[in-house]
């Protein structure tokens, strides 16, 4: 062995003394073929679970998100990149128009260009809306697939790498317990590979942005999450926690002034390459951006477990209050609930700090932003599975919460057998033998019996409530009575998750400070 690379092992257990040797550590820890076996793994999960049906299956006039993601490689293969978001007799808006930004209209160019190697009758303008031919499908789920593959799994592989490299304390079944349950997220599989969607795209750049942070390369961390911004306008849950510890660390360099600046260029640099078609003009930069807030749809539409759906209940929030009212409202409540958190990272960052605040800003515009989406939960459920070690009773119960929120969405999609086997295999793997015996013993510090008997009563609610869903019809005066309950449910429960993990947040302050004064001492 090398003399600065001394090496301890003990009881499957193996420190390194070069925590920043990520090779070194990969090669000590056998992570490498772990992961490749998770990920085959996953990969025939994701496989089996696009066997069943999708959004709008079969469903004409619109169908659903799979003729959406089908139709834009439609446009974006037969029109310049510059009538993509103008609305017109031969790009149509009001059927499925592009709705996300620049990055993901090359994406759909990119796969419309496989399928229309391979099946040319599932692209062509006008005739092709509704194609839906077994050739077609497949080759749908195989862009899903490879972009999976692709960008989310080596992502994930770079967190963890990074990550472990420096809790020198994990063991390896650790290591590969996290593994599992990032590449095998139930919420994730379910909506990319069954409802259809492309989300491991934009939540993967997000964790290579983090793992770039964790590594301290802020300007590559800088260039993926803008990438994943343009992927995907809702990365922007992510923003207020990557913005506040990037100039926390700022702030406390020499030149920071300098140091800001660095990472506003690459910022503007990256966003101008990717928006270079529509900067030609300030209209047609407008148009993209009016696609991209659709106020006009209010300030929900389905089921959401959020706030405003939530309280609709008792307060009729479109009727009481116009759009414009509206607006400043959730934006106010939204930046209101990022506060605390932004803060905390701007007088304290840490790496630690900085995921707490991931999850802690995502929760915040879940809970309050304007038009939210069932969907939308998989940016908080993400940070909490970065956190899985850490929290991983409240990781697990979130992860419930996420399921059981969008149950009714995946119940129109007919997903429900997919849904059953996930949730069994997330909790077969979240219970496997094997598991660190620390992470148990600080689980049942962390809950009071109490906490553990109203844990269990939920338990016992939801699965009622799913039984009641699939065997019951609510009154006709109240269509969607179970769908309320199941976002009050959720709701209640999201509210008491977002106080625990800011005062999680906060702690950490607290202990800093008092490791500090130990020093000192």
């Amino acid at each position: 062995m090398g003399k600065n690379k001394a090496e301890k092992v003990t009881d499957d257990k193996v420190e390194v003394d070069n925590g920043d040797d990520v090779w070194w550590w990969l090669i000590c820890r056998s992570i490498g073929a772990s992961f490749l076996c998770i990920s085959v793994f996953a990969l025939l999960v994701r496989a089996a679970v696009s066997l069943h049906p999708y959004s709008g299956a079969g469903n004409p006039p619109k169908f659903g998100d799979y003729e959406a993601q089908r139709h834009w490689m439609e446009i974006t293969l037969n029109l310049p990149a510059k009538e993509w978001y103008h609305n017109s007799t031969i790009n149509d808006l009001s059927y499925w128009g592009l709705d996300y930004p620049p990055l993901t209209a090359y994406q759909s160019y990119v796969h419309g260009l496989f399928l229309r190697s391979f099946d040319p009758d599932s692209v062509p303008l006008f005739t092709s809306r509704g194609h839906e031919t077994y050739l077609g499908k497949l080759l749908m789920r195989w862009t899903v697939l490879s972009s999976d593959a692709l960008i989310f799994f080596p992502a994930v592989f770079g967190f963890v790498s990074v990550y472990h490299t420096s809790r020198s304390s994990s063991r390896k079944t650790d290591i590969v317990w996290h593994i599992a349950m990032l590449l095998l997220s139930p919420c994730l599989i379910l909506i990319d590979h069954g409802h259809f969607q492309y989300n491991c795209i934009s939540l993967g750049l997000t964790v290579g942005a983090v793992a770039a942070i964790l590594s301290q390369k802020e300007l590559v961390a800088s260039v993926l999450f803008t990438l994943a911004l343009n992927h995907k306008q809702m990365s922007a849950y992510f923003a207020p926690a990557f913005l506040s510890h990037l100039l926390g660390k700022c702030l406390r360099r020499k030149n920071p002034l300098l140091e800001v600046s660095k990472l506003g260029l690459v910022v503007i640099g990256t966003f101008a390459v990717i928006w270079w078609p529509y900067l030609h003009s300030t209209d047609a930069i407008f148009v993209v951006l009016s696609r991209l807030a659709p106020f006009e749809r209010g300030i929900y539409e389905d089921y959401v477990a959020n706030f405003w759906c939530t309280t609709s209940i008792l307060f009729k929030w479109k009727r009481l209050f116009t759009t414009q009212t509206l607006k400043i409202i959730s934006l106010t409540a939204t930046v209101l609930t990022c506060l605390p958190s932004m803060v905390q990272q701007l007088l304290a960052p840490s790496s630690k700090g900085f995921l707490y605040g991931l999850l802690n800003s995502s929760l915040s515009f879940y809970l309050f932003s304007f038009q939210v989406h069932e969907k939308s939960i998989l940016l908080p459920l993400l940070p909490a599975s970065l956190l899985a070690l850490e929290e991983p009773r409240p990781f697990k119960w979130l992860t419930h919460l996420a399921l059981f929120s969008m149950f009714p969405l995946l119940c129109r999609d007919k997903l429900v057998l997919p849904y059953v086997a996930l949730y069994a295999l997330f909790t077969l793997l979240y219970h496997a033998p094997g598991r660190c015996s620390g992470r148990s013993k600080r689980s049942k510090t962390d809950y009071s019996s109490v906490a553990s008997i109203m844990t269990g009563l939920l338990y016992l609610c939801s699965f009622i409530l799913h039984i009641v869903y699939l065997t019951m019809r609510p009154p006709e005066k109240l269509p969607f009575l179970f769908e309320a309950v199941i976002m009050l449910l959720c709701f209640s429960q999201f509210m008491l998750f977002a106080f625990y993990t800011n005062a999680k947040q906060w702690l950490l302050s607290k202990h800093s400070t008092t490791v500090k004064e130990k020093k000192h001492i």
